[in-house]
């Protein structure tokens, strides 16, 4: 029997605007607002989950750079890993299979978009419809086989104003 572990599901912080300045959306970066929210919402999340086994992120920028910060947040720090099935256009399941690939254990952190995450996590928890994730919003979920032993569960689910509470003064 697969042993439980722990999966976070983050969703990137705020970006630049969608338009001229990007015109290819898979270089669009986190806005200055979005670092600085951010950077505060990351150390309230690791105040959560101070630590994680693997930090796996989409390989946008935006996403990338917000698991950048997040895991400079943790300690120890952990490597943040370019995970494809993290893409926004990925189906839920394609995710799934490529996360049991890599025989998860400990505290993994996923760090993606939206309309992806909330349907994995839909799919996970076994609900008849996605979840709403706000920019850098962030879920908590316990599983055992990524779904093959039943639905996981839910631990918690926080928005990015909770996050930045947890963290204490700027």
């Amino acid at each position: 029997m697969p042993a439980e572990f722990a999966l976070l599901l983050v969703r990137h912080a705020i970006a630049e605007d969608r338009g001229a300045a990007w015109p290819d959306d898979a270089e669009r970066p986190l806005s200055r607002e979005g670092v600085r929210k951010w950077k505060r919402s990351a150390r309230g999340l690791a105040r959560l989950a101070p630590s994680a086994d693997l930090l796996l992120s989409s390989p946008l920028t935006r996403a990338f750079q917000t698991a950048e910060i997040l895991g400079k947040a943790m300690s120890p720090s952990p490597r943040v890993q370019l995970f494809p099935a993290l893409r926004p256009d990925t189906r839920p399941g394609a995710t799934v299979t490529a996360l049991r690939a890599l025989a998860p254990t400990g505290t993994v952190i996923l760090v993606g978009h939206e309309p992806m995450l909330a349907e994995l996590a839909a799919l996970l928890l076994h609900l008849q419809g996605p979840l709403e994730f706000r920019k850098g919003a962030a879920m908590r979920l316990t599983s055992q086989g990524l779904g093959t032993r039943g639905p996981a569960r839910l631990d918690w689910f926080v928005t990015p104003r909770i996050l930045r509470d947890l963290a204490g003064t700027p």
